[in-house]
């Protein structure tokens, strides 16, 4: 079938990669510790013009995803950092360790979504949780966490806006063809938390030949949840178009 001219999702265009969304995701199961860092070192990590929180806020998050109706299977996990835009606050995602191929493509290509393939494993359970992570063998990333106290889905800390800086380069010189930073927390539609609980974790980075995050050393920690919900992933906003005129 012909492609029309004001149509597409993906090339090539009669077997696509990964299907257009939304993408039904059941029964994840989400980890995640709360610590700090030293703001200075989470500014390197940081797109102009994003600016880190005072108090170098972090999240590092494990989340095992069951069954996803547009991925399959597949274990991930993510470092988002508290900064500001402009006058508005929120967080920014400079890394995602995945371990299934479809969801690194669309995640990188809708969202801009700072995918890699990776090693993944995740030891979860209600009040127990171990996630490790790295590239090639080598250990990058490790999250352990109790949580022995059963709160609401209000308890949660907010994560939204949850920027990523989407970059597709040009084809014909240097440079970017496409940049925009992107929220994608207005993706998630018909969130269904089954429970929620709440305890402590810590943080530990590794160096691999891939990548050496230890500067991120956590200097605090602010508590760690588990949870198990269920979604779909619909289309997010584009907070800023670097590019438009």
């Amino acid at each position: 079938m012909r492609l029309s001219a004001d149509e597409g999702w993906n090339v090539p265009f009669d077997s696509p990669f990964y299907p257009p969304l939304p993408a039904r995701y059941e029964q994840v199961f989400f980890q995640l510790v709360f610590f700090r860092s030293d703001p200075t070192v989470v500014e390197r990590l940081l797109p102009e013009p994003l600016q880190p929180s005072a108090d170098g806020r972090c999240v590092a998050m494990g989340i095992g995803i069951p069954t996803c109706s547009a991925y399959g299977t597949f274990e991930e996990v993510a470092l988002q950092f508290a900064c500001r835009f402009g006058d508005q606050e929120g967080w920014y995602c400079s890394h995602v360790w995945h371990n299934g191929p479809a969801g690194i493509a669309a995640g990188r290509e809708i969202y801009g979504t700072p995918k890699f393939l990776a090693d993944v494993n995740i030891d979860a359970a209600p009040e127990q949780a171990r996630t490790e992570a790295g590239t090639a063998g080598e250990l990058e990333i490790t999250i352990a966490s109790s949580a022995t106290e059963s709160v609401t889905p209000q308890d949660l800390p907010s994560l939204a806006p949850s920027w990523r800086l989407k970059v597709i380069p040009r084809a014909d010189r240097p440079g970017p063809a496409i940049k925009q930073l992107v929220d994608g927390s207005t993706a998630t539609q018909d969130l269904d938390i089954s429970w929620c609980r709440r305890g402590e974790g810590v943080v530990r980075f590794d160096a691999s030949a891939a990548r050496d995050l230890r500067a991120l050393v956590p200097t605090a920690y602010d508590g760690a949840f588990h949870m198990q919900a269920s979604y779909s992933e619909g289309f997010a906003t584009i907070a800023h178009d670097f590019l438009a005129g």
